[in-house]
């Protein structure tokens, strides 16, 4: 089999200078390279350029070294092909599972080619809990590599349902982890539908791994524990509180622990969780104890019952890591019980005979009309660390110069497209603007094209035009930055504030881009210093991913995220004036500012420092309508402390949030809160949605999409660690659905919209049943949990009959800001139509 050390050996094969790479490149001259020089399948091998040395990070932490996921060990596994090549080569199926990664599948390609797609399927013959297939391609030559993918799970090996996954990997021979929600199954199948390339009509795989259940249970929601009880095998009374009740408090500093005094209880010991009443359970959370290490559980077992005397057949087995993270076990299927048992039936790291537990709870399956659903994980060919929602119905996103890695200046960016109309993606590197765009400023112009300034080549900024499928230079800017933010001003032209991360630390004023000129003007009168947190790394970590709103007259509004806000003039040379502090919120680098309503934002979460600091669970609203200086007052808490999260603003007002950190530390995935929130305007409070199956921290995005819905991706970009995360899925908010998770009816704008409309413009708009309201959501476009695109606004509206409508766009283009918008429709019921989009200004 080969081992986790083996795939990231494999992971390195493009990354110069380590030894693995030596190793890997020598082990690949050894190989029979005539036959694939010779071999008329062979097309042209994508160009390898070399990176520049990385200045920016330090590597990633041993943590992100490591997957979330175990790699399911696959003594017993057989593979079977939809076809495979036994003439021209031994090409078997039973190739991916042999641990060699000189030994190939490959579909049939000696006389009359099997025509595309083809499968491969694994039978792990027994049923587990399988979150990820690891794809390694054929290392000795671009043959057959998979391009676009789905990958199905099956009980019966029957029956398949819809896929798991979609998506389309990089065309290059480094290890791909094709991720989706955990679920119990005995057979996987790969099927490919295109060769990376389009080169022709074959497919191959050197080896083919699985993961197990990272811990992370999907779309299940935390069952109340009001009433529920518990017991243990044993429990220490005497030389402290160690009883079994202690992990039903909601306090993580008391703890269950087997009896140790005296002569310790043996293992295996356990803990019974009553509920009192039969309920669905499909995960069980388990946090260890806080102070020391004593009593961690490493092997384990869930069970369950309906009487609390006959325990089935275990639900979930595995062995938790050796740390203090909150540990997961998602059940190989939804089970209905009274009573949850898990038995320790080691210490973890071997240290003794004790088992501990500081909390424990149990998930069962999401209620789709009130925690909402996740559709399946798509898969990019780069990880997607910026996104912009295009006015096509497209999703543009990008990384770095490498699709899983970044670092120096090397002038050109990996790019992909999501059509969200085909659900196809497709794959770019853009080389003629000489710019890599990773880490910069986003600004999404007043036609619907987007201007991406900084990053790694901090002078420079590009323009991509959505209509022509096009990027193009424009003017550098006249101070280099990295981490900087952005937005547009109600004229048309693009602020730019800080940015310390590349350029050279310190003085990143403000300067703006003229959309007349294309040309960049310094504002003397707006430094960043006024605008810093106090972290304590300095401006090169203190004047990053700051929060603007844009209002009228070409002011700006700095909300954050340091605790002082701050109006900014963006006439002339500029200014700065105090605008108070942020209610009692400190620092709050790497949260989120969205605004929900006409003057009206809420900020949430981050941390007083970039890193290693403790989250907040804390949020905010801003109110710029009393016509004096903003008000800010706190509001409900959040269930989970976040930095790096992605927070994006719903037609309903309401503010979804997902992913983050409640200890950040970029590219680890360590503390990752799981469960997306939803905050209402009208109560102040947030709710919990159905839980998500990858992980979203550092290098996340988030975006609200014309149908009313959510993507969700990316994560990582750290090379060769476990915590890339090359893919995304689609959140439908719970105004979409009904009980059994179908969809609700909902309002459909009938009439022809116009494509761009101006400032003060009345619309007649028309529908095919009676609604409430109109509002329009500026499309947004996010990097680094800094979106300041998005914001939205109620419009007035008045009914002419028969389903017909007057709608109003602002005459204040800065409350309307130019750009691309949604309008969306709303029923009394809160049900959004799918949006038209526009160009307003």
């Amino acid at each position: 089999m080969l081992d986790r050390p083996g795939l990231r050996r494999l992971a390195r094969y493009r990354a110069p200078g380590l030894v693995a790479v030596a190793l890997t490149a020598v082990t690949a001259a050894l190989l029979p390279l005539a036959s694939a020089a010779d071999d008329p399948r062979n097309g042209p091998v994508p160009e390898v350029r070399q990176p520049l040395a990385a200045p920016h990070h330090r590597a990633a932490p041993a943590e992100a070294m490591r997957p979330l996921a175990p790699v399911l060990p696959r003594d017993g596994w057989t593979a079977t092909a939809s076809d495979e090549e036994t003439s021209g080569e031994n090409g078997r199926a039973a190739n991916v599972l042999d641990g060699s990664t000189a030994t190939i599948w490959h579909s049939k390609w000696t006389g009359t080619p099997a025509p595309l797609p083809h499968t491969v399927t694994v039978d792990m013959h027994r049923t587990q809990v399988v979150s990820a297939l690891v794809y390694t391609p054929r290392l000795d030559g671009p043959n057959g590599r998979v391009g676009q993918y789905a990958v199905h799970l099956s009980a019966d090996g029957a029956t398949w349902g819809s896929p798991v996954a979609t998506g389309t990997m990089a065309d290059d021979n480094t290890v791909k982890t094709l991720s989706f929600a955990p679920k119990g199954a005995r057979y996987v199948r790969l099927t490919a539908t295109t060769e990376a390339g389009g080169r022709g009509p074959w497919s191959s795989a050197s080896e083919i791994n699985l993961q197990g259940d990272p811990g992370t249970p999907a779309s299940v929601v935390e069952l109340p524990r009001d009433g529920w009880t518990a017991a243990a095998s044993d429990e220490e009374t005497s030389g402290e509180d160690g009883r079994a009740a202690n992990v039903l408090d909601g306090d993580p500093d008391t703890q269950w622990h087997s009896r140790w005094t005296g002569t310790a209880a043996p293992l295996p010991h356990h803990i019974t969780i009553d509920m009192k009443t039969s309920r669905t359970v499909s995960a069980l959370s388990y946090q260890p104890r806080r102070a020391g290490t004593n009593g961690r559980i490493g092997a384990y077992t869930v069970t369950t019952s309906t009487d609390g005397t006959t325990f089935g057949a275990p639900v979930a087995t595995g062995t938790w890591r050796d740390d203090d993270t909150v540990k997961g076990a998602t059940f190989t299927s939804a089970v209905t019980a009274r009573y949850v048992r898990l038995t320790a039936t080691t210490e973890a790291a071997g240290r003794g005979p004790w088992s501990s537990a500081a909390e424990i709870r149990l998930s069962g399956p999401a209620s789709p009309a009130a925690h909402g659903a996740w559709g399946r994980l798509t898969g990019f060919p780069l990880v997607p660390v910026a996104t912009a929602v295009l006015p096509n119905n497209k999703l543009l996103a990008w990384s770095a110069y490498g699709t899983d890695r970044f670092g120096g200046a090397n002038g050109y960016t990996q790019t992909a497209i999501l059509d969200l109309t085909t659900g196809q993606v497709t794959q770019r590197r853009v080389d003629n603007t000489r710019h890599d765009m990773f880490c910069p400023g986003i600004a999404v112009l007043d036609d619907g094209r987007v201007l991406v300034t900084g990053g790694s080549n901090a002078e420079r900024a590009s323009i991509y035009d959505p209509v022509t499928d096009q990027w193009t230079s424009t003017t550098d800017m006249n101070v280099a930055r990295g981490y900087q933010a952005m937005t547009l001003l109600s004229n048309g032209d693009a602020f730019v504030l800080g940015g310390s991360w590349s350029g050279g630390a310190g003085n990143k004023g403000g300067e703006v881009w003229s959309k007349a000129t294309g040309t960049w003007r310094n504002l003397a009168g707006v430094p960043v210093t006024n605008t810093m947190t106090q972290d304590p790394a300095g401006a090169y970590r203190a004047d990053n991913h700051q929060w603007l709103h844009a209002t009228s007259g070409g002011r700006v509004l700095h909300l954050g995220p340091s605790r002082q806000m701050n109006w900014i003039s963006t006439t002339g040379a500029g200014g700065v004036t105090t605008a108070g502090n942020r209610a009692d919120s400190a620092d709050a680098m790497n949260g989120n500012a969205i605004a929900y309503d006409i003057g009206k934002l809420l900020t949430l979460g981050g941390a007083t420092a970039y890193e290693n600091v403790q989250a907040t669970r804390r949020a905010y609203t801003v109110d710029l309508n009393g016509g004096g200086q903003p008000v800010a007052t706190r509001t409900g808490d959040m269930a989970h402390a976040r930095s790096f999260a992605n927070s994006v603003v719903m037609p309903d007002g309401k503010v979804a949030v997902f992913g983050g950190q409640s200890f950040p530390v970029p590219f680890s995935d360590a503390t990752s809160a799981m469960t997306p929130e939803i905050w209402d305007p009208a109560t102040g409070q947030f709710t919990r949605m159905a839980s998500m199956a990858v992980p979203r921290n550092y290098h996340s995005v988030a975006n609200l999409l014309p149908d009313g819905r959510i993507f969700s991706g990316g994560g990582g970009l750290c090379g060769d660690c476990a915590t890339n995360h090359a893919d995304g899925s689609v959140f439908t908010p719970p105004y979409l659905l009904n009980a059994d998770g179908t969809e609700k009816t909902r309002p459909v704008i009938n009439g022809p919209v116009p494509s761009r409309a101006a400032n003060g413009a009345k619309l007649t708009v028309t529908t095919d049943s009676a609604v409430s309201s109109f509002v329009l959501v500026r499309a947004g476009a996010a990097t680094h949990s800094t979106d300041n695109d998005q914001r939205r606004v109620p419009l007035n509206s008045t009914s002419n009959g028969s389903n017909s409508y007057e709608v109003t766009i602002p005459a204040d283009p800065g409350v309307a800001l130019p750009g691309t918008y949604m309008l969306f429709a709303m029923n009394a019921q809160g049900v959004p139509s799918v949006a038209k989009l526009l160009t307003v200004g």
